[in-house]
């Protein structure tokens, strides 16, 4: 129930955040705000809907199971995925600038990425393999706490992604600050390769990766955005350069 508080302090924490980087950047915050109220909850469904399609053994046959959030299950490459598809077609349909738009919400995306990770330490979840108490010691005592769970300490994955998170937000504030105007699409497409490739590494760590063909979906899933970011940005850039 944690999750409600968490994502909704990290959702108004964001949205300020925003308010100053859209006017950084020449963004309507109102139309941001717009955009937001449309695919935040398309983001929840589509988090929902990744997790339950990599998971649907555990739900065949009981539909209602599906839609019960109470019981957790929410992937945040499905969110991110549906979410911005969401505020693409509704930016089109509205004809709202979304690369503009975008480029200024991804430094508050990562940022609510980071603090709803907290979660998944308060449900002492989304944890990695076991760790020695040697290991587990350099960390502060309520860390210590948390990750030992039925006498077991656990790597605390959710404190490596959102230390992760936090950094890669102020990357992306200073790279949006110093973006060109014709470089519009970097920033999100830096926060896909920056983002992915911590979380590459860190869901090795992770003992309930969701799995497909014997791979970690995550994992795959960060490789390929590594890739469309890097060849966005190639992209981009040259086009800028041509102008």
């Amino acid at each position: 129930m944690w999750y409600g508080i968490i994502i909704s302090f990290g959702m108004m924490l964001g949205l300020i955040i925003i308010s100053y980087t859209s006017k950084v950047k020449g963004v309507s915050f109102d139309n941001i705000i717009d955009t937001f109220l449309i695919a935040f909850p398309i983001a929840i469904l589509g988090a929902r809907a990744y997790y339950v399609a990599f998971e649907f053994e555990n739900y065949r046959g009981d539909i209602s199971s599906m839609f019960n959030l109470r019981q957790g299950g929410l992937a945040i490459h499905g969110g991110v995925i549906f979410g911005v598809l969401a505020a693409y077609l509704y930016s089109k349909k509205k004809k709202f600038d979304f690369l503009s738009m975008i480029d200024v919400v991804a430094p508050s995306l990562i940022l609510v990425q980071g603090i709803g990770r907290w979660g998944n330490f308060i449900n002492k979840e989304a944890h990695g393999g076991p760790v020695t108490f040697e290991f587990i010691n350099k960390f502060p005592g309520f860390i210590q706490r948390g990750m030992n769970i039925g006498g077991i300490y656990y790597h605390p994955t959710f404190l490596y992604e959102s230390i992760w998170d936090l950094i890669v937000f102020f990357i992306l504030l200073i790279l949006l600050k110093r973006r060109k105007e014709e470089e519009k699409g970097t920033i999100i497409a830096y926060y896909a390769v920056l983002y992915s490739l911590g979380r590459f590494f860190i869901e090795g760590l992770r003992t309930d990766s969701l799995m497909i063909l014997g791979l970690r979906t995550a994992q795959l899933v960060s490789l390929l955005l590594i890739i469309a970011g890097l060849v966005s940005i190639f992209i981009i850039k040259k086009r800028a350069n041509s102008k």
